[in-house]
């Protein structure tokens, strides 16, 4: 009966997998979307009303500003890949954190301790171009595909190995944690930051703003991280590749700057 049954479980998974790629915006990079970036905006809006409530949101009346006037810049320019967005931007105030993130749906945040980096409107154009990259490229969708996908591996591992003995299995699944983290998340996670920054990139420049900055601005994150973990274990690209592959996509974001209707 399984024999019989294989060819349509082939069928199946391959219909699943075109059925569920999808192309990123700018780079054309084909990606797999077990879940929709929609379903995720539904829950991440949740998230984030609450994270506004448990967290102290910066009133300072200069860096609001500033938020919101790049934020809606950036949002502009990103506008024809990702016409439905909701775009939030808020400054939470935590001067220890040299941080940003953003959540499926449009939700962008970054921590007042950015600012000390941070120097211009032109700096904050390179940090919101890059978290807006991630939202518009649906990486958050992609990332969840992953972890279902390493969960069901996870799961044939230890159905495949029931019969084993307790510590062959046991090394087993910890060589299949390691492998999948190391061999397939870790990258995946590099990979996002590496197009998030490349995307990020000509966002700012049609925004107006000149993507010459990025360079300098990164070498200056780079010194205020005061060093990290090794790039094959970090989840981003370490800040000399980051600026290695910035300087590749330059002349196309430069051309952006130049045609921009908004400088």
């Amino acid at each position: 009966m399984l024999v019989k049954s294989l060819p349509l479980l082939v069928a199946l998974t391959l219909w699943l997998i075109v059925a569920a790629c999808t192309t990123v915006p700018i780079t054309g990079r084909s990606a797999m979307h077990l879940i929709s970036s929609e379903q995720l905006a539904v829950v991440a809006a949740a998230q984030f009303g609450e994270l506004k409530k448990e967290s102290s949101v910066s009133t300072d009346a200069s860096y609001n500003a500033m938020m919101q006037r790049v934020g809606k810049r950036i949002a502009y320019a990103a506008a024809s890949d990702l016409p439905n967005a909701n775009w939030e931007f808020v400054v939470f105030d935590d001067p220890e954190q040299i941080n940003a993130f953003a959540m499926p749906g449009g939700k962008v945040a970054i921590y007042t301790g950015l600012f000390d980096v941070v120097k211009s409107d032109a700096d904050l154009a390179i940090v919101l171009g890059h978290e807006i990259a991630h939202v518009v490229a649906g990486h958050g969708a992609e990332r969840v595909t992953q972890q279902l996908l390493a969960a069901g591996g996870a799961l044939a591992v230890d159905l495949g190995t029931r019969e084993m003995d307790t510590e062959d299995r046991r090394l087993i699944m910890i060589a299949y944690g390691a492998g999948t983290t190391l061999g397939a998340l870790l990258p995946y996670s590099r990979l996002h930051e590496t197009e998030a920054d490349e995307i990020g990139l000509i966002y700012a420049a049609r925004a107006g703003y000149d993507p010459r900055t990025a360079i300098d601005f990164w070498s200056r994150m780079e010194t205020a991280k005061n060093g990290g973990p090794p790039e094959f274990l970090s989840t981003h690209p370490s800040d000399a590749t980051r600026q290695r592959r910035l300087n590749t996509v330059l002349p196309r974001a430069l051309m952006e700057y130049h045609h921009s209707q908004l400088r």
